[in-house]
């Protein structure tokens, strides 16, 4: 016979029930979680920081070589140096936010198991961690752009440049939403977390890192621009190099995109935590 319980219980919080400001209370530990991400990535290790800075420096030198000259891929008249770095830092971002968030529930059961906070606090503490890796990249760009500048190669501003921190907002998004979602399914699929670091190095093929838009034509063209990764990338080039793509609708269309990819993550993350324990 079915037995009947006196007493259930059960989790009180809903699917769409995403609670902010309990996640504003655990803001402390969120800090402490980032802290450890960027302090022990390289802790025991001889050149410690400086890797942040080595690691796009030796992609880029790959990518001139192989890419640049002897695939003789195009960068629209701009230094093969600065076009492959300002892809590097962006794509950089997005790939560690995606990869790192896809494995939380995997590498964090153990804590998860023990003791309760907001789960989404580890996944946030990833993309927040990254953005500090970003920035520090970020200026190693800045000093290859200054550079160029000194060399009299001439680059045009305009307002378009307070579109920075929306673009990485949206690399931030993304990789958020995308990592939430397969983390979720980590937790009852374990081979997809070896199909995570695949996939992500065939996106980079499908986002204009290594090659400009202007390259392509016809339909090609159209399907690359269904990836809303082309259209950051395009737009973070052209805020900075006068080259790529600054389309209205392209923008629109990779926030929209963003915005839904992040409340899908979020809704299946949430329905994922109540029972992941019994499943991981």
């Amino acid at each position: 016979m079915k037995e009947k319980w006196d007493l259930v219980i059960k989790p009180s919080k809903g699917l769409l029930n995403f609670n902010f400001k309990e996640l504003w209370r655990y803001r402390d530990l969120l800090t402490m979680f980032v802290k450890r991400d960027v302090v022990t990535l390289y802790k025991q290790t001889v050149l410690g920081p400086i890797w942040f800075f080595i690691q796009p420096i030796m992609t880029m030198v790959v990518y001139v070589v192989v890419f640049g000259n002897i695939a003789e891929i195009p960068t629209d008249g701009i230094p093969q140096p600065l076009f492959y770095l300002s892809g590097i830092i962006i794509w950089n971002y997005f790939s560690e936010c995606f990869i790192q968030t896809s494995d939380t529930f995997a590498q964090n059961q153990n804590i998860f198991g023990k003791v309760y906070f907001p789960r989404l606090i580890m996944p946030m503490s990833k993309v927040a961690s990254g953005l500090i890796k970003f920035f520090i990249q970020f200026f190693l760009f800045l000093g290859v752009f200054i550079y160029y500048m000194t060399q009299g190669v001439c680059f045009s501003f305009s307002l378009s440049l307070l579109l920075i921190p929306y673009l990485i907002m949206l690399m931030a998004g993304l990789g958020l939403g995308f990592g939430l979602i397969f983390t979720s399914m980590t937790t009852k699929y374990r081979d997809l977390k070896f199909l995570v670091q695949f996939g992500v190095q065939l996106l980079m093929y499908a986002t204009p890192i290594i090659y400009p838009m202007s390259m392509l034509e016809g339909r090609l063209k159209d399907v690359i621009y269904l990836n809303p990764l082309a259209h950051v990338v395009e737009s973070f080039k052209y805020v900075f190099l006068g080259q790529g793509d600054l389309s209205f609708y392209g923008l629109l269309y990779a926030s929209i995109f963003t915005a839904v990819i992040v409340f899908m993550g979020m809704l299946i993350f949430n329905k994922t935590e109540r029972n992941f324990v019994d499943t991981i």
